[in-house]
């Protein structure tokens, strides 16, 4: 995990998630594409990686802290002090990115 995510206040604290509920907070995207082209934040699409900030009593498949890939038009989006969440169903959670 990188310094900046290390030092990233958990947004999340306090929080009671309710049944099979995940909470996530988005992972930068690459500011270039693979060929090396910018790309400005007017044609950045929403990223469909986050982390896993807490979990809902009923959840099984994720923990906090795991790395997800979820689907582009899942959940309910918030902003917590600057920063984009997501509350999402354990269900709309596509994967866990191995460490």
């Amino acid at each position: 995990m990188s310094t900046a995510a290390k030092e990233k206040k958990n947004v999340a604290k306090g929080f009671q998630l309710l049944g099979d509920r995940v909470f996530v907070t988005y992972t930068e995207e690459l500011e270039r594409t693979s060929g090396g082209i910018y790309v400005p934040d007017s044609a950045k699409e929403k990223p469909q990686r986050g982390i896993v900030q807490a979990v809902g009593k009923k959840v099984e498949n994720v923990k906090v802290g795991d790395h997800v890939l979820f689907d582009k038009y899942s959940g309910s989006k918030l902003r917590i002090e600057d920063e984009e969440c997501l509350i999402l169903k354990e269900e709309d959670i596509l994967g866990v990115f191995n460490s």
